[in-house]
């Protein structure tokens, strides 16, 4: 669970949750502090529909993360999968591995290993392999997926540069407390992201089963 300030926020904070069925939520871990989009949020195309509701859209190249509801499909990174031992399904990266931001393309909004492709269509993509550590863990969010063109592409969770530096549309945290929470997510308990500006999450919360704001 993600929330900022506002819309326009570009700091925020991270808790986890689980439950059990016909219980409570109850809380995993305290919150920690969270980078997001340059510009804030916007309402994203997840797994609850937020087409009706006020606020900003999501857009390609607006640098802003999506706000909603995402399922969490798969985490990847530099490590190799024999050195992995996780729940969730893992991606190695490679030179060859690149997020399609082209919404012309077919492969728009998916992480795709270029050399297995023959027919690319795509006139823009970003390389996974960084100089940096951002991508050396990450989870893939589920937004715009089936993909919309133009709706935004390749959200991620992944690990900051530094607590200042936002991102493109990402969410980004500390290595050590991303690590943690990728050998805590579970594909068979159905993890899911929700980031929302605090006000919007309190004026949700009930409507969508929500976990009470930690402190």
């Amino acid at each position: 669970m993600v929330t900022t300030a506002s819309w326009s926020a570009q700091l925020g904070s991270l808790a986890t949750f689980q439950r059990e069925a016909g219980r409570a939520w109850r809380q995993h871990k305290s919150p920690i502090p969270v980078v997001v989009g340059n510009a804030g949020l916007a309402w994203g195309r997840g797994a609850v529909d937020s087409a009706a509701l006020p606020g900003p859209s999501k857009v390609e190249g607006d640098d802003r993360a999506p706000a909603g509801v995402f399922l969490l499909r798969f985490v990847f990174g530099y490590a190799q999968p024999q050195t992995v031992h996780i729940r969730m399904p893992y991606i190695a990266l490679s030179e060859n591995i690149v997020a399609i931001d082209d919404s012309r393309s077919r492969y728009y909004n998916q992480v795709v290993d270029r050399s297995k492709i023959k027919d690319s269509d795509w006139q823009s993509a970003e390389k996974m392999m960084l100089g940096d550590n951002r991508y050396k863990w990450g989870v893939f969010v589920e937004h715009n997926v089936p993909p919309k063109p133009g709706a935004g592409s390749c959200i991620f969770v992944h690990v900051w540069k530094n607590s200042q530096t936002t991102t493109s549309g990402c969410t980004a945290l500390p290595e050590n407390d991303l690590v943690k929470i990728i050998h805590w997510l579970d594909p068979a308990r159905h993890p899911l992201l929700v980031q929302l500006p605090r006000p919007v999450y309190k004026e949700l919360q009930i409507a969508w089963s929500l976990p009470e704001l930690p402190l």
